[in-house]
């Protein structure tokens, strides 16, 4: 039997304010996960064009 540690056990717990570097390091890995996926579309519809004979 696994205990739970009372920390554990609320998951609703208030998170604390996000300090600046935090704030930039989540800002930089949201445009990153933009990029990938622009990409990942991109490549996409390359694949349907050049299928479709375009």
């Amino acid at each position: 039997m696994v205990a739970i540690e009372p920390s554990m056990a609320n998951s609703k717990a208030p998170r604390p304010a996000l300090n600046e570097r935090d704030r930039r390091i989540r800002a930089r890995n949201r445009a990153l996960l933009l990029v990938l996926l622009g990409l990942v579309a991109l490549f996409y519809v390359t694949a349907i064009v050049r299928i479709s004979g375009g």
